[in-house]
C-alpha cells in the first residue's frame, strides 16, 4: 500500500467513524445533546461543532493549495459562529459533506505530491505544512475529539458505538451495514 492510498483509507475511516458516532448521537434528546459534560469542550454539541469547523478550516486550506490559490484570508471565518449547528441532524449532514470532500481530496493524491506545502494564514502568521503532515494532523484531531464524544456518550442512555472496526479484515461484517448506508464497498476502501 502506498502512503497516498493509506491516507485515502484514513479519510474513509474518518468518514465511517463520524457516521457511526453521529448516528449514535442522533439517539440523544436535544437536552442530552446540549447538556454540560466534563471534557475539553463542555458538551457533545460543542465538541461535534468543533470537529466540523476545524475540518472546514483544514479542508479549505488543502483544496486551495491543490487549486493553486492563495490561503484563505480570514481563518477565523470558519469558526464564526463557534457552534453553527444547534442540532445533531444538522451536524451530521455538514460532517458528511466535509468527510466526502476530504475523501475526494485524498483520492486525488499521489505519493510524489505529498511533500507539497500548504500555507494557512493565521492573522499575521503563515503556517506552512506538507500535505502529508497536515492530513496526519487532521486525522489525529478527529480521533482525539471523537474519543471525547465517545466518553461523554457513556454518561447518557445511548451506548457509545464501537469505533475500531474499520481496518481489520475480521471486522468486515461489523462494518457492513454502515458501508451500505454510506454507499461504500470494501473494494473502494482497499483497492
Amino acid at each position: 500500500m502506498t502512503l497516498s492510498h493509506y491516507l485515502l483509507t484514513q479519510a474513509y475511516n474518518n468518514g465511517w467513524s463520524n457516521h457511526r458516532l453521529l448516528k449514535a448521537c442522533l439517539g440523544l434528546t436535544q437536552a442530552e445533546f446540549e447538556a454540560p459534560r466534563t471534557s475539553f469542550f463542555p458538551s457533545i454539541k460543542a465538541t461535534l461543532n468543533h470537529i466540523v469547523t476545524v475540518d472546514w478550516f483544514y479542508i479549505d486550506a488543502l483544496e486551495r493549495e491543490e487549486r493553486g490559490e492563495a490561503p484563505h484570508p480570514d481563518y477565523l471565518a470558519f469558526f464564526d459562529p463557534e457552534h453553527p449547528f444547534a442540532t445533531c441532524e444538522g451536524l451530521k449532514a455538514a460532517q458528511s459533506t466535509a468527510d466526502l470532500r476530504l475523501i475526494d481530496y485524498c483520492r486525488r493524491l499521489s505519493d510524489d505530491a505529498l511533500g507539497r506545502v500548504v500555507t494557512i494564514r493565521r492573522g499575521d502568521m503563515a503556517q506552512r505544512e506538507t500535505r502529508a503532515r497536515l492530513l496526519a494532523h487532521l486525522f489525529v484531531h478527529q480521533v482525539h475529539h471523537r474519543g471525547q464524544v465517545h466518553a461523554m456518550l457513556a454518561g447518557t442512555p445511548v451506548a457509545p458505538p464501537q469505533l475500531d472496526e474499520f481496518f481489520s479484515e475480521m471486522d468486515r461484517q461489523a462494518r457492513a451495514d454502515d458501508l451500505r448506508e454510506l454507499g461504500w464497498t470494501e473494494a473502494m476502501l482497499w483497492c
